[in-house]
């Protein structure tokens, strides 16, 4: 007689589970996963219903692992690693590749060359998948990611430089002939200024006029960068945008540079491979293209 199927609590669960008892934290749990926080905290109350113990301790600006919740998060990951070694070695010989990038990368610049590596390779499958934190290589099936990071970088990953991210001023033509070019920090007064969650107007103000003040008539903050740089080409105020993902922008005369300055970011955009995935054909043959495209520049 077949023994039963035992019966497994949510995948769902189990992943929000891993990413939340990594970080310890729901918000940044869900960023990870490019969930809604109250998503995350969903997931493990039902998980936690389902195996009838807590794994998490709740308190007003903190979260902690219990007794429980400790040895089975090491179980969790475990099978985890077990799971994403099986689909490695299942799609070993396939030409498929997924490509994890934040979301402004994709729309500004993977996209609008995308073109150029379907010509070249016609016969690699590309799935994205847009996060605005590093993927965990562990659950989310990434062969390779292309994101603006600086050390330390995940464990048991490969990394490679890919461009380097200098932040300039931007604004459209119509922006500037309606409310004039700013020359100073002082003329922003009449300005409205367009952020977006790395907020790097203070420290580009400061790098190029020595004061992190910003004193502008508005300020419009956005989750993306991607989304400040299409509301400076709509004429809603002045951005601060990566130069590589604002270049066509510049060239077309959607966009013109208000300030000289160019402030070398911290951050710079690497290729990051777990070493699993190193030696996949597909992985190669994406990680020799984004290469190539680095020597064109």
């Amino acid at each position: 007689m077949a023994s039963p199927q035992r019966r497994l609590p949510s995948l769902n669960g189990l992943r929000a589970f891993a990413a939340a008892g990594k970080c310890l934290n729901f918000r940044v749990a869900a960023e990870e996963l490019n969930v809604t926080q109250g998503a995350i905290a969903q997931h493990i109350r039902s998980l936690e219903l389902d195996l009838g113990v807590k794994l998490f301790d709740r308190m007003p600006r903190s979260v902690a692992l219990t007794d429980v919740g400790r040895t089975y998060l090491v179980e969790v990951q475990r099978a985890f690693d077990i799971l994403a070694d099986a689909t490695n070695n299942a799609r070993e010989d396939t030409n498929h590749v997924t490509i994890n990038v934040t979301p402004s990368f994709a729309a500004r610049w993977l996209l609008p060359n995308l073109r150029d590596f379907r010509r070249a390779h016609p016969e690699i499958e590309v799935s994205f998948l847009a996060t605005d934190q590093m993927p965990d290589f562990k659950t989310m099936g990434v062969d390779l990611a292309i994101r603006d990071a600086h050390a330390p970088f995940p464990d048991n990953t490969q990394h490679e430089f890919l461009f380097e991210r200098q932040l300039i001023a931007v604004a459209s033509p119509e922006w500037v002939e309606k409310n004039g070019m700013p020359s100073g920090p002082d003329d922003l007064a009449d300005h409205v200024l367009l952020h977006d969650m790395e907020d790097e107007w203070p420290l580009f103000l400061k790098t190029a006029f020595g004061s992190p003040q910003v004193s502008a008539a508005h300020n419009i903050t956005f989750n993306f960068a991607t989304l400040a740089i299409d509301a400076a080409v709509a004429g809603e105020g002045i951005a601060i945008a990566s130069l590589l993902l604002v270049e066509n922008d510049l060239k077309t005369g959607k966009l013109i540079r208000i300030f000289p300055h160019a402030l070398r970011s911290p951050s710079d955009y690497y290729i990051v491979v777990p070493n699993r995935n190193k030696d996949r054909v597909a992985t190669k043959t994406a990680w020799a293209w984004l290469r190539a495209m680095r020597q064109t520049r």
